[in-house]
């Protein structure tokens, strides 16, 4: 086909004169003076037959009223259009007036059938538009439309074509007037056979609409122009709600849009109608409109990035197709077989992404550390339980990790209380008795303090010989210490509250807790001892990873609460050595579709055993208004001496959201309910070091109760603490509830979990039933992701998570697909370099660089 960009010119201008209603204002000196240049400057595109006709049509466009140039120019526009696909014989140049097209002038009014009274016309080709073209360049896009996808975020016509609908209405069944059921949505095709305005507020405009089988009356408020818009004889398209007014069916405000024979053709009506997301200054209509533009004249230029060989492996639809089915579908099944290749997609470029990290990491050399049993026997004598099978599993994968000259990186998987701290001190052990250092960084600087004390605990009777590492020799390390050296050693270990009997003659492990609240004097020696290796483990906030934090011999990297850090300060820590092995641990159970997309690169092991005489929390939810039932428990828990926390799902009252806030649940609690207890407060408003000091108070028993936000969902372990009692629990998903939950029953004593819904729905309480059904955290993460989906599994978003916008994360057959897929094409192309896989790696790098950006 010949590139005629006269006739391309000519069919923008005349799209923009239609997009501006058609007031001959849209091009300089009106249409008629543009014509006459265009003509002077076409050539013989200009002696076109279907140039001929178009223009014929467009005779005197001044002098007819807008009605008419509407109909005119879009005949003119159609005929153009037909030029860009191949006909078997082009007509000849007629006169309007014999032009017979489904806009001619209209017949007198009867009810016939479409079928009899419309022409159907020849099909339509759009002069085609780069997908990658930037919106402003668009012809006929109006300026208000391209400010308002600009607001979404929507800057170039791929980025629409991604603009998914969310939802369809259902306007596909076609009935007679006659057959059409009152209070039903329906649709119905025909003859305008009246208009008429009625001029009372609201203004309105009232269609008699008719076909062989009755009349039905279409009733549209303070919309004047549909009067000028339809006549008498038009064959349009109603969608609505069928109602009854004066014994004549009626539709008030329906979906309408002019009746065309072509099967795709309709657009707002008569179909599955696309609904979209929508922003200030942008009407749905309006939307769809461009959208199918768009669809029609672009993705037929639209290159598919998946190569053909592995899209039928994976057995998805050409991407084009996938595109435009999911826009505007002809069938359920349409939807469903679009939205299975736009979600493969997604999760394609999840794994293709988290498998080349994986074999970037893993592609390159770590220290390999043989498993010492010696130390770990030890270990296990002087710990006052016995390990889980899972616990035992889950160290064994670990070693045998760790004993592979490749860095490790796995994600420890544990149900609250299911024992992750004691595998990642066995793992740190080793890291330790092979010469290295180990370091792990919690979230906050109080559980920082708590992992600090606990691994100080479970490691000061474990004596660890020191081995000298492989690039060192010499036998024993002590000979090798200057006095200087020697002084300074035991300067460190001074300051890291070593006691004689802790050193064990140089044996006993050097643990350095270091956070933002050490003294800069304390802070500037702990950083010399590890820069120096005297201190083999240290314990800190995100503080490891900042610049001034240098290592001696990092060799393993522990990461408590993973989903609290994102994959580049995952980097960061891991960037502190060389290539040290990385252990990344999480409370949260994980769908396992969740794992294998926000953390493919990492291997996964599971504690999916709770140690032996741990107590079920009883766990019930009831209404407001039993209340003071709670609060009754609560007095009688707390006479025991017990304590008790209160989780409100807001830090302070909002004019916008009728929620129970923390600050005015404090206020009550402390001046009505409770006045003779000490009711505290903590909330993400606070600074750090404010919020540790609260959460410190109520753990040394300062506070009865203690009054709190989302942020004690990973927190300071309260032994004493027995009823938690959350407030507007139906704000929260389950993985989130269960983690509050766990905040409780970490004692001796029986523990109570009591949650309020602030208003009651089939959802909320079937997340609410579940949590009271089962103590499993895994099968209510399962649930959880059933009924909140990804975007809101954490609370918050996953930071540097992907968006998705079609994939569901409860298809497992489709995800290991794409799993599949993505294996096999970097086992023939591990870095994406061969042509065929040009495209593939820029959406893979766009798709990434978004999550980053929104992470």
């Amino acid at each position: 086909m010949q590139h005629r960009e006269h006739i391309i010119a000519l069919g923008k201008a005349l799209v923009a004169e239609e997009q501006a209603g058609c007031a001959d204002r849209s091009l300089p000196g009106g249409l008629a003076a543009y014509l006459k240049q265009w003509l002077a400057a076409a050539g013989e595109d200009g002696t076109h037959p279907y140039v001929s006709m178009a223009l014929a049509q467009l005779k005197d466009y001044a002098q007819l009223p807008i009605e008419k140039r509407k109909k005119r120019i879009e005949v003119a526009i159609e005929t153009l259009r037909n030029i860009f696909k191949p006909q078997p014989a082009p007509p000849q140049a007629v006169e309007p007036s014999k032009v017979a097209v489904a806009t001619s002038e209209p017949a007198a009014a009867s009810r016939t059938t479409i079928s009899s009274s419309v022409v159907a016309r020849p099909p339509l080709v759009e002069p085609p538009i780069s997908p990658y073209a930037e919106l402003k360049d668009v012809p006929g896009m109006q300026r208000k439309d391209l400010l308002a996808f600009k607001r979404l975020k929507l800057h170039t016509v791929e980025d629409l074509l991604y603009h998914f609908p969310h939802r369809y209405e259902d306007y596909s069944s076609h009935k007679h007037i006659a057959d059409l059921i009152v209070g039903s949505n329906e649709t119905v095709i025909g003859t305008v056979e009246e208009t008429r305005l009625v001029e009372k507020t609201p203004l309105r405009v009232e269609i008699t609409l008719g076909d062989e089988t009755g009349i039905i009356k279409a009733v549209f408020f303070n919309q004047r122009w549909l009067m000028w818009d339809l006549s008498v004889g038009d064959q349009i398209v109603l969608s609505g709600k069928v109602s009854v007014y004066g014994g004549v069916r009626q539709m008030t405000s329906p979906a309408w849009e002019r009746y065309r024979p072509e099967p795709d053709a309709l657009i707002h009506t008569g179909r599955l109608v696309p609904v979209h997301r929508l922003t200030k200054g942008l009407i749905d209509r309006n939307a769809r409109k461009m959208i199918k533009y768009l669809v029609d004249v672009s993705v037929p230029h639209l290159e598919d990035h998946l190569p053909e060989a592995q899209r039928k492996a994976a057995k998805v639809l050409p991407l084009g197709q996938a595109i435009s089915q999911v826009h505007f579908p002809n069938t359920i099944q349409e939807i469903e077989a679009a939205r299975t290749r736009l979600g493969f997609d997604e999760f394609l470029f999840i794994q293709l992404g988290v498998m080349q990290r994986k074999l970037l990491w893993q592609g390159e050399l770590g220290y390999a550390m043989p498993h010492v049993p010696a130390v770990h026997a030890e270990l296990l004598e002087h710990l006052p339980f016995a390990l889980t099978g899972a616990q035992t599993r889950a160290l064994e994968e670990i070693f045998a990790d760790m004993a592979r000259p490749v860095p490790m990186a796995r994600l420890l998987q544990g149900d609250v209380g299911s024992g992750k701290t004691v595998v990642a001190a066995a793992s740190l052990l080793q890291v330790i008795a092979n010469g290295f250092q180990g370091a792990l960084m919690a979230p906050t600087e109080i559980l920082a303090e708590q992992h600090y004390k606990g691994l100080k605990r479970l490691l000061s009777r474990v004596r660890v010989p020191r081995q000298p590492r492989p690039e060192v020799e010499g036998a024993d390390w002590r000979t090798r210490l200057s006095s200087e050296e020697a002084a300074q050693l035991a300067e460190i270990k001074a300051l890291l509250g070593m006691s004689v009997e802790d050193d064990m003659d140089g044996a006993g492990v050097r643990v350095a807790l270091l956070t933002g609240s050490l003294g800069a004097k304390e802070r500037r020696r702990v950083l010399e001892g590890i820069a120096k290796g005297e201190v083999d483990l240290i314990v800190g906030t995100h503080a490891l990873i900042t610049e001034h934090v240098q290592y001696h011999s990092l060799g393993l990297a522990v990461v408590d609460e993973q989903h609290r850090f994102g994959v580049e300060q995952r980097q960061r820590l891991r960037d502190k050595g060389f290539n040290p092995h990385l252990l990344v641990m999480t409370a949260t159970p994980i769908p396992r579709t969740l794992t294998m997309t926000i953390y493919g690169d990492l291997d996964v092991s599971i504690l999916d055993e709770l140690p032996p005489g741990r107590q079920t929390i009883r766990t019930r939810w009831i209404s407001k208004t039993d209340r003071d039932k709670a609060y009754r428990h609560m007095r009688k828990e707390i006479e025991k001496g017990r304590q008790a926390f209160v989780i409100c799902p807001l830090v302070e009252e909002s004019d916008k959201i009728d929620l129970p806030s923390a600050e005015e649940m404090h206020e009550r609690l402390q001046s009505e309910v409770f006045p003779d207890l000490r009711v505290g407060l903590v909330h993400g408003k606070m600074l750090p070091r404010e919020k540790d000091e609260v959460m410190v108070a109520f753990r040394e028993r300062a506070f009865d109760i203690l009054v709190a936000t989302a942020v004690i969902e990973v927190g300071i372990d309260i032994p004493n603490a027995s009823t938690i009692l959350i407030e507007g629990a139906e704000r929260f998903g389950l993985s989130q509830l269960h983690q509050f939950r766990g905040r409780v029953g970490r004692g001796e004593h029986q523990s109570y979990c009591i949650l309020i819904p602030h208003k009651e729905n089939e959802t909320g309480n079937k997340r609410l039933d579940a949590l009271t059904e089962t103590s499993d955290g895994f099968r209510l993460a399962e649930i959880d992701l059933e009924l909140r989906g990804p975007g809101e599994f954490f609370g918050t978003r996953q930071s540097g998570t992907p968006d998705l916008k079609i994939a569901q994360l409860t298809d497992v057959g489709l995800l290991k697909t794409a799993s599949n897929v993505a294996r096999a094409i970097l086992d023939e192309d591990p870095e994406l370099a061969l042509p065929q896989h040009a495209r593939l790696k820029q959406k893979i790098e766009i798709f990434w660089a978004e999550a980053r950006s929104v992470g």
